[in-house]
């Protein structure tokens, strides 16, 4: 059987969390999840990635977290973006569309 995963880029983690909690607030198994299922399973972001990287950007004031009932009405922290953290997600959403548009152009070359 062949893995369809991808390894993700450096950096690139916080861009698609940034990008999933932008969509609605969510705690981090449903952040994984979702990452997961929009990419067709080709993203697997791993429990000990995500904390991490959900602390550093609570930290850096990109996302703000609160404490709520999961869909199995367990106690979780769900996360939502904040005013910087919508900023930067269009800093870092405009620099990945640069960065994969000069990337096919040297693909593509003859």
């Amino acid at each position: 059987m062949i893995d369809d995963r991808l390894d993700l880029p450096q950096g690139t983690l916080d861009l698609l969390i940034l990008k999933a909690v932008s969509v609605e607030p969510m705690h981090g198994w449903a952040i994984s999840e979702r990452i997961r299922h929009v990419s067709r399973d080709a993203l697997q972001v791993p429990q000990g990635s995500l904390y991490p990287a959900l602390h550093r950007l609570e930290r850096r004031g990109w996302i703000r977290a609160e404490w709520g009932a999961s869909e199995s009405n367990r106690r979780a922290k769900f996360y939502e973006l904040t005013r910087a953290g919508r900023r930067q997600l269009d800093v870092e959403a405009d620099a990945w569309a640069r960065l994969t548009s000069a990337v096919s152009l040297v693909l593509d070359m003859g």
